[in-house]
């Protein structure tokens, strides 16, 4: 799958508790909790924020509580990936999951700034900041996990393969 939009950066640590404050908990509707997404630590994310966009992101991205609602509502706001140095392990299942694409790259997250226009190929693993013209290589998506992205979920997968 290939991915481009503008990104938007943040730091190192960033938990569920920011990415999808508790209070709104009590949905499991994507667009209400994508309403919601990333107000406690940029209030302008979800007015910015357009489909196709990329979160790039320091070390321990998604820590905290093992809540789904937090790549979910990443994933309904717009954001068609997410680019970090590392990811809390609990996240990175849920956002596989949830069919939230994320690329573990830390000379990518080095070199891209607010703002730039990103491409990234899950299949190859290459990210482009196309703003600078730099590529970096993360590891390329495993088939079974290229297929449940692709399919949107690991629902949505099992759905499919029903089908079949």
């Amino acid at each position: 799958m290939e991915f481009k939009g503008k990104t938007f950066r943040y730091g190192r640590d960033v938990d569920t508790d920011v990415i999808i404050p508790a209070r709104y908990l009590n949905t499991s509707d994507a667009q209400e909790l994508a309403a919601h997404c990333m107000e406690d630590l940029d209030a302008t994310f979800v007015e910015r924020v357009a489909p196709g966009d990329i979160i790039v992101a320091e070390e321990n991205f998604g820590c905290g509580s093992s809540r789904e609602h937090a790549p979910i509502a990443i994933k309904a706001a717009g954001v068609d990936a997410v680019i970090a140095k590392s990811f809390a392990r609990i996240f990175y299942r849920n956002a596989i999951n949830t069919g939230l694409a994320i690329l573990e790259c830390p000379e990518a997250v080095d070199a891209i700034s607010e703002g730039d226009e990103v491409s990234v190929d899950t299949e190859s693993g290459t990210i482009t900041d196309v703003t600078t013209g730099k590529m970096f290589q993360a590891q390329p998506f495993p088939p079974f996990i290229a297929e449940i992205i692709e399919a949107g979920g690991l629902v949505q997968r099992w759905k499919k393969k029903l089908e079949e």
